[in-house]
């Protein structure tokens, strides 16, 4: 199972949007820039976190970890343009792959199911990277080019749901999806929208950014009624990495170009983008915004 693909982000800390927007400058320091000595590092990084014999160096950017397979290829990409914030992804990455070792075996129950958003597009390339016969995943579709992805939370982590879970779980597949949207819908709602977000006054860009399943909120349309009425019925959100979204209460095409401009710039520097799609609140449900 590879886990650039499958591999959880956490689930509550993620330094996606503090690294685009506020980290100060680390440096790389001593962290090799070519791959091979960037497997080796990264590996003595893993070793350190889940032992030595665990963890065996595959090829360049692969590592295996018992059963899982590590890939680095993104992460490489991302130092390589991102000098300043390699040293906390990598720290990131090894926290999520040591946690996700360590859980494949963890038993698992119904209550540990949630969703989250992501592109048809990255169901598409994690499904394909597996080998044939693999357990599948089991996207909803969401709006065009999105989908709700059942995964299985865990504190610090979660893992995608797939179709060999649903035995385990004693699910349907139809059953599964709706459980997992029933159970963030409880989580979330523990805290109100409006607990965490700013009305975004004219001329500015509200944000919830930092938590993985800040997106999954975009899958309880009615939650955002609330925000979308302090500011006179109008709401846009777009949702670039898969721990943010962004959102304005202004419906002119000056605000939605400043949206969309802003949005684009964002993706360009997180280390885990997701969509530039914007998407307009109304009472029953999101509409594109072309």
């Amino acid at each position: 199972m590879p886990l650039n693909r499958l591999m959880v982000s956490s689930s509550r800390i993620s330094a996606a949007l503090t690294l685009a927007l506020s980290l100060p400058a680390l440096g790389q320091q001593d962290i090799p820039t070519d791959e091979t000595g960037f497997t080796e590092y990264v590996a003595g990084r893993m070793r350190s976190e889940i032992g030595d014999s665990t963890v065996v160096v595959a090829g360049p950017l692969t590592l295996k970890l018992g059963g899982l397979q590590a890939n680095l290829d993104r992460i490489f990409g991302f130092c390589t343009h991102n000098a300043s914030g390699c040293s906390v992804e990598i720290s990131t990455f090894v926290r999520g792959a040591a946690e996700t070792y360590r859980a494949q075996n963890a038993p698992i129950t119904r209550d540990m199911l949630r969703v989250v958003v992501r592109t048809t597009q990255f169901v598409q390339q994690t499904q394909n990277s597996l080998k044939p016969g693999a357990p599948t995943l089991l996207p909803t579709p969401f709006v065009e080019g999105l989908v709700l992805l059942p995964v299985l939370d865990s504190p610090t982590t979660f893992r995608f749901l797939n179709t060999d879970n649903l035995k385990t779980l004693g699910l349907s597949e139809q059953e599964a999806q709706q459980l997992a949207l029933t159970n963030t819908r409880a989580a979330l709602t523990l805290k109100p929208l409006m607990d965490i977000a700013k009305i975004a006054r004219p001329g500015s860009i509200g944000q919830l950014a930092g938590d993985s399943f800040y997106p999954s909120r975009l899958a309880l349309v009615d939650t955002w009624a609330p925000l979308a009425n302090a500011q006179g019925g109008k709401l846009i959100v777009a949702a670039p990495a898969t721990d943010a979204v962004f959102y304005v209460g202004d419906d002119s095409r000056v605000a939605i170009d400043a949206l969309r401009s802003f949005i684009r710039n964002i993706i360009g520097k997180v280390p885990h983008p997701l969509s530039e799609t914007l998407l307009r609140w109304t009472p029953t449900g999101w509409e594109m915004v072309r």
